[in-house]
């Protein structure tokens, strides 16, 4: 079947039936991955927003299949509703972490488990838009290409890229085993 690449070319049973494969697929990897990283209650409790009214709803309207439909609907309508209510209560995305200091918004550090996690969701994302495509690579490469690590904490920028680095350069589980390690001994990532 050839890639579709614009939302109409699904039925709605289709962006249903796609999007939450996608969910579901998306879920179990980073649970695997948390799992490896020690951080069990994470591992079962991510992302379970993606399954509320506010996040559901636009997810299969804009669903593509190849990529995140808030992309999609930030190319639409230039903001996506659906990642605004996401990012909002998950606490392992980077956005989260920023809060009103002195008059002004400034990102703060993350702490380590939920920039773990935040790993272990890049990692998980590569694969399933990927594919077997994926290389180990991958998650570094698109934490590089974006501007985000320009606008998060230093702090936090530093860390995410020192283990996507490891990833990279070593593979999943001796990165994994490192964050393990880590959190289990509270020593700073």
């Amino acid at each position: 079947m050839e890639k579709m690449t614009h939302q109409s070319d699904y039925t709605l049973f289709q962006k249903v039936r796609g999007h939450l494969k996608t969910v579901h697929t998306h879920r179990a990897l980073v649970r695997k991955h948390c799992f490896a990283c020690g951080l069990y209650q994470q591992g079962l409790t991510h992302d379970l927003s993606k399954y509320s009214p506010g996040e559901l709803i636009p997810s299969i309207r804009y669903y593509q299949g190849f990529r995140s439909p808030y992309s999609y609907e930030k190319e639409l309508k230039g903001y996506s509703m659906g990642w605004l209510h996401h990012k909002g209560r998950n606490l392992h995305h980077w956005d989260y972490w920023y809060d009103l200091l002195g008059g002004k918004w400034v990102p703060i550090p993350m702490p380590d488990r939920y920039l773990a996690e935040s790993v272990c969701d890049r990692i998980a994302a590569c694969k399933v838009y990927n594919g077997n495509a994926y290389t180990d690579q991958d998650a570094l490469n698109y934490f590089l290409k974006k501007n985000d690590r320009y606008i998060m904490h230093e702090e936090t920028a530093a860390k995410m890229e020192k283990i996507l680095r490891m990833v990279a350069e070593q593979g999943e589980d001796a990165a994994f085993a490192y964050v393990r390690h880590c959190i289990t001994n509270h020593i700073p990532l």
